[in-house]
């Protein structure tokens, strides 16, 4: 990638900890509500949000909720579905560059980077949204083949940010990812043998960026078939266009899950429906 790329990041406080960080394009909204409107249902905390109950999941490990005054949450929604994360206190949003160092000791946090200068968690949204709903990544399209096992991906993306903010999205949707960080690696995996059901590239990359390995694929015969999904910064209607050409099967933006989700249902779809 061209530049050191920032993303805009939601700092939060969360108990005695480091401050605490979520890419910001996962957020719905900030909201703070009424502790006295805090309803428990099976023994899990709800709040009556939208016409909805929605589920309310703790940022950090005993935290309680008080009986008067308010409390922080981060909205996450979905199609008809939206949970809350508890929070201390909302600090800032930081627009900054993102160096995270993996740190995978602690469920719920994705790893460490420096944030506005300070040490900050970056938590695995994915950690929390299934604790909500177990089901919040699965879509109407099997996520299995016939033989019942996880459909295999390949994550390709030299950002160790954004492989490892997905990979948790990704696992949670019941893939079963292999990651990569640059083309030349993941043809490097082709080239020993690997077996995918589709593959998921960034563009811009150093060496073999998006382009080449799509290009690659589609000239060998064991990768030929295999739906590759872009995912990029960029997504004018002349990006789609290149990306097709070179053979990607769909192209969406590096900040939109949903899209991502959905661009990977529709096109094992589409192979099956081909098969």
């Amino acid at each position: 990638a061209g530049g050191e790329e920032t993303t805009a990041l939601l700092v939060f406080t969360s108990g005695a900890g480091a401050p605490r960080a979520v890419p910001l394009a996962l957020v719905a909204r900030l909201e703070e509500i009424e502790c006295k409107d805090i309803e428990i249902s099976d023994g899990k905390p709800v709040v009556q949000y939208r016409g909805q109950l929605m589920p309310l999941v703790h940022s950090q490990e005993g935290q309680t909720i008080e009986d008067e005054g308010k409390v922080s949450i981060v909205v996450f929604s979905e199609d008809n579905r939206s949970m809350g994360l508890i929070v201390d206190e909302i600090v800032d949003i930081v627009d900054d560059v993102l160096n995270i160092e993996i740190n995978a000791d602690q469920p719920g946090i994705a790893g460490s980077a420096i944030i506005d200068g300070k040490a900050t968690d970056i938590i695995d949204a994915g950690y929390y949204l299934t604790q909500a709903f177990t089901d919040w990544f699965q879509s109407k399209a099997t996520r299995q083949s016939a033989d019942g096992k996880s459909k295999r991906l390949l994550l390709v993306d030299d950002s160790p940010f954004f492989r490892n903010l997905l990979k948790p999205l990704l696992s949670a949707a019941g893939y079963d990812v292999t990651m990569a960080g640059s083309g030349d690696e993941a043809l490097a995996i082709l080239d020993s043998g690997g077996d995918f059901d589709i593959i998921v590239s960034d563009i811009e990359m150093p060496g073999t960026n998006g382009f080449d390995l799509a290009r690659a694929c589609r000239k060998d015969d064991r990768w030929k078939e295999t739906p590759i999904v872009a995912l990029s910064a960029h997504t004018t209607k002349l990006d789609f266009e290149r990306g097709r050409e070179a053979g990607f099967t769909d192209y969406v933006s590096k900040s939109d899950r949903d899209a991502l989700l959905s661009a990977l249902s529709q096109s094992l779809t589409m192979m099956g429906d081909a098969a």
